[in-house]
């Protein structure tokens, strides 16, 4: 029997979507943990909101596509579409149970250090006045009333827009005639409104506050119940490349058409009216197990509003700033220190602004010649765009790769992609058919000897924000082989070469997979009862049948594999004769973590490599990836020792069990925290260079 078909079985896997929601409950219990600040506790509850908008938006809306085509193909797991989608409202409800009680129980704690998110039936009358007023000169000159059933066709109500819903009974010829009116909130106003006070930050959230004062927009017509929800629509839209002669055109009418796609979920409070719920359903075409009734407040993704507020620092945890880079702590050069050795970058703890500098500096420097960058994310003030458009301006030759398909950043790339031929720079959208997910940059740069190539590599994106919240690492190279590979990769980006020839860089979708195989086979070939292998895996993403078959396999020969993923993991370790050798973890802390890390023992040859892609499907076959090896000896170590720092927390990190639940990883008596042990490496390392840089005068002896 071939060996990957041998476990080939859907016991053998666990079900995508699940592990998915699996992960956002270990968010979810960060939000319930006491011994964390109140504002960050709250930090994570917005987060697990957010989380589920685009679950619902991509995810659930393909399961529901899929079961209203009436596909009953089952996944690996063994699960149909119909049966996914039941045990996702499910296992969804119970978890926004828990997340409006925990809400419910910070904001009644936040109280008591001066934080009152004050709901309309506990306003005092001189509240209730002020927030009258601000109504009627701050929110009423923006609001537009829809009386749905008094126009044909219904006017589109955006998806995640909070949106105010009131039942009205009026006279018709004598008779009494029953209404829905929808007031969506406008996204430019405030969610949440200060109120003043001596001891306390009193707020007011605006739903409240309009559907306190909407009787001045019905004048003597009868309010009968006036309730909150919000609408999450079907996101999940395909672009057909090859039919389309302007792809920018098209990617912009495919995020256009996200506007108009149908509801997935409606999120409501809770006990609305019958007549007023009744209708929705009818109007949005929703099955009962779609809707969400929240008592609370809706939209808990706004809640960051709240976590983030100034001035309460003993809420919050306390801030770790980014610190220099430990490879560059005695670099005065930077161009002469890349030419030296190989400088890794190990963000939060380390700060992105080298990079960011580097591309300035290069954008000016009379030497510099061409660059070169791939653009997937980015922010919204990116001191990228502007160094490349500043290169361009100074006559540098840029090229830059911006993927219009990076999903939710669709208009913001296309922006960003006009600007840039604006610029002058040559601006091209990748190959067809396939994602560019490689993260990339190079540098051609003359020098007084000859035209050297500097690159930087990443497993994370250019966005000078979330380099401050996602754990990546970055390496900066002169290397030859390595930048030479770097600079066909471009060529191959730009249609002048193919995808042979490599010598240090992997790429997908025609060399990676084949290359994870040889790593993980030769692992297993080389493993014995005396010496057996070791792999070690950091990734996002775990999902891939045939990775999951092989390492199973490796897992049989002996091959110990300990995998650190954040999120969705679909093998199942533990397994009787199968997976006992597989253990799993996952951490969720402070920073998201977004590093790809991959060691192999390799009979103690070790070899360690960093990467753009996890092991899914979509990033193996369906986008361009870049795997590249660390060669530097210090660099290997450092990474090696970051690995097992993962794998020693016993403080933030959850076990996976065979049935693909997870546990809290039980306390040692060290109380390792990753995150924690690297910030304050990063902090001793940077303060040691310090010191030894300061100059002591030593006393003088006194004179005999």
């Amino acid at each position: 029997m071939d060996k990957k078909k041998k476990f080939n079985i859907p016991e053998f896997f666990i079900n995508r979507e699940l592990s998915w929601l699996e992960f956002n409950n270990r968010v979810l219990q960060e939000g319930l943990d006491e011994n964390l600040p109140l504002l960050e506790r709250l930090k994570f509850l917005s987060i697990v909101s957010s989380n589920l908008d685009e679950f619902f938006m991509v995810r659930v809306a393909g399961l529901i596509q899929q079961k209203s085509a009436g596909v009953h193909r089952r996944d690996k797991s063994g699960l149909t579409p119909t049966q996914q989608l039941k045990e996702i409202s499910l296992r969804i409800h119970k978890m926004m149970d828990a997340h409006t009680v925990a809400v419910k129980d910070i904001l009644g704690k936040l109280k008591e250090h001066g934080i009152c998110i004050i709901r309309r039936n506990d306003w005092t009358d001189e509240q209730r006045k002020f927030l009258k007023n601000y109504f009627v000169t701050e929110i009423l000159p923006v609001l537009t009333p829809f009386s749905m059933q008094e126009l044909s066709p219904y006017p589109l109500l955006h998806g995640r827009q909070l949106t105010v819903a009131v039942a009205i009974q009026s006279e018709n010829e004598g008779k009494p005639t029953k209404k829905i009116v929808l007031i969506p909130v406008p996204g430019i106003l405030e969610r949440f409104i200060k109120m003043s006070s001596e001891h306390s930050l009193n707020i007011a959230a605006i739903e409240d506050v309009i559907a306190e004062n909407v009787n001045i927009l019905f004048g003597t017509e009868t309010i009968i119940d006036t309730v909150f929800l919000r609408i999450t629509r079907d996101a999940d839209i395909q672009v057909q490349e090859d039919e389309a002669s302007d792809l920018l055109n098209m990617i912009e009418e495919a995020v256009l058409e996200r506007k108009r796609r149908s509801a997935v979920r409606l999120s409501i409070s809770a006990n609305p009216d019958p007549f007023i719920i009744n209708w929705l359903i009818k109007w949005l075409d929703l099955e009962p197990e779609y809707i969400y009734e929240i008592n609370g407040i809706l939209d808990g993704s706004a809640l960051m509003q709240i976590a983030n507020l100034p001035d309460f620092e003993k809420l919050k945890i306390p801030d770790w700033p980014p610190q220099t880079p430990i490879d560059l702590l005695d670099s005065q050069d930077i161009w002469q220190t890349i030419s030296n050795r190989d400088i890794m970058l190990f963000h939060p703890y380390e700060s992105f602004e080298p990079v960011v500098n580097l591309l300035k500096e290069a954008s000016i420097d009379p030497g510099v010649l061409a660059i070169k960058q791939t653009l997937y994310r980015t922010s919204s003030d990116s001191a990228i765009i502007q160094a490349l458009k500043t290169a361009a301006e100074n006559g540098k030759e840029v090229t830059v790769l911006v993927e219009l398909k990076a999903r939710f950043d669709e208009a913001r790339n296309i922006n960003w992609a006009r600007q840039l031929e604006d610029a002058g720079c040559h601006v091209v959208y990748g190959i067809a058919g396939l994602k560019t997910h490689a993260k990339a940059m190079l540098i051609i740069r003359r020098e007084s000897d000859r035209i050297r190539r500097y690159s930087h590599l990443a497993t994370g994106n250019y966005n000078e924000k979330t380099a401050r919240l996602y754990s990546d690492i970055g390496l900066l190279t002169s290397d030859i082989e390595l930048t030479s590979d770097v600079a066909a990769f471009f060529n191959l980006l730009t249609g002048s070469s193919e995808m042979v020839g490599w010598s240090k860089l992997t790429i997908a979708p025609t060399g990676l997979r084949k290359k994870i195989d040889e790593l993980i086979e030769r692992e297993i070939c080389i493993s014995t009862p005396d010496k057996p292998g070791l792999i070690m895996a950091k990734l996002n993403a775990l999902e891939d049948r045939k990775v999951c078959q092989l390492l199973y396999h490796a897992s049989q020969a002996g091959v110990k594999i300990l995998l650190n993923v954040r999120g969705i993991c679909c093998l199942r370790p533990g397994l009787k004769n199968i997976s006992e050798n597989i253990e799993v973890v996952s951490i969720v802390d402070r920073f998201l973590e977004h590093a790809r890390i991959f060691y192999f023992s390799n009979a103690g040859h070790e070899e360690i490599y960093l990467g753009s892609a996890d092991w899914m499907g979509r990033n193996l076959d369906k986008r361009l990836e870049l795997l590249f090896p660390i060669d530097d000896v210090k660099l290997q170590k450092r990474l090696i020792g970051i690995l097992k720092t993962y794998f020693s927390d016993d403080t933030k990190t959850w076990q996976m069990a065979t049935d693909g639940s997870y546990y809290r990883k039980p306390v040692n008596n060290k109380k390792v925290r990753a995150q924690e042990v690297f910030y304050n490496e990063t902090v001793s390392a940077v303060e040691m260079n310090r010191c030894a840089k300061m100059k002591f005068i030593p006393l003088m002896k006194p004179q005999q």
